[in-house]
């Protein structure tokens, strides 16, 4: 919940500041200026919020192996006390494990997401349309963004799982991957391309219905927001709104995690292969 609050308050904040003139958000900008405004915003959230996913990941597979073999001790303990954990353990650094991936994601996903969102909400209210976009529309426009973004960007989300998945190894036991570059040669090499979409349908599933709480809420929240006297198009109006975003996608993306993680767990055995499907990312 922390994370997602956090990453879209992040998201909402930086696009104000690179694509605001004067308090207003620019009508004319490109596609593309759009797509690297988004990216880069979305990428500033990945680098600021990574550590408490890695954390997020590492309870979520531990209470996954502790359900499943009986485990008394936990070596995890909350969120604050795993991001302890690992620094102690492994190091700052490993904190940061997956932020390759995840700048990959971010770039894709982040920069398709959003940067088609008012290009397909336009398309689907019409260009002459006059007025405020009905909800419906946002909604539409947002599911079809992110579920075009996630098809293109889910070999990233895989290969950010298993990286963040690998905790402290044994002596003499090495690594599966040496980087992200590896990650994705290796999956190609020993399981082919296909198994870079692995999982692509659930993902989609669960990507389009978080996408489309957040962009429409944000929308919504936004015009809200400014019909009420006093109110302008500036930075305490989009914090407020990404602070909305963030909450609506919470509340509708939370049932969606727990249904994906019930199905889709990534889990390593004592020689250290992932064996289920790897691409959710998990609910805290």
């Amino acid at each position: 919940m922390l994370v997602r609050i956090l990453r879209y308050l992040f998201v909402s904040l930086f696009l104000y500041l690179v694509m605001a003139d004067h308090g207003n958000v620019k009508s004319d900008i490109s596609f593309a200026g759009t797509f690297a405004s988004s990216a880069f915003a979305a990428c500033f959230a990945e680098i600021c919020t990574i550590p408490l996913d890695t954390a997020k990941v590492r309870l979520q597979l531990q209470k996954k192996a502790a359900a499943g073999e009986g485990v008394a001790s936990l070596k995890y303990r909350g969120l604050l006390g795993t991001v302890g954990t690992i620094a102690r353990e492994e190091g700052l650094a490993a904190l940061w494990k997956g932020i390759i991936p995840g700048l990959h994601r971010q770039c894709l996903f982040g920069g398709l997401r959003i940067g088609l969102y008012d290009p397909v909400k336009t398309f689907y209210v019409g260009k002459d349309h006059v007025g405020d976009v009905p909800l419906s529309k946002k909604v539409l426009a947002a599911l079809t963004t992110g579920a075009l973004g996630i098809i293109i960007a889910n070999p990233t989300d895989l290969v950010k799982v298993r990286l963040q998945a690998e905790g402290k190894l044994p002596p003499g036991v090495p690594r599966r991957y040496s980087g992200a570059l590896n990650a994705y040669s290796t999956i190609f090499r020993q399981e082919g391309l296909g198994a870079l979409w692995t999982g692509v349908g659930p993902n989609i599933a669960r990507n389009a219905i978080i996408n489309a709480a957040e962009l429409a809420s944000y929308d919504q929240v936004k015009q809200t927001i400014l019909k009420i006297p006093g109110f302008t198009d500036n930075v305490v109006t989009h914090l407020f709104a990404g602070l909305g975003a963030g909450f609506f996608a919470v509340c509708i993306g939370s049932p969606v995690d727990v249904g994906s993680s019930q199905e889709c767990w990534v889990i390593l055995d004592t020689k250290l292969h992932l064996i289920v499907l790897p691409w959710v990312f998990f609910k805290f």
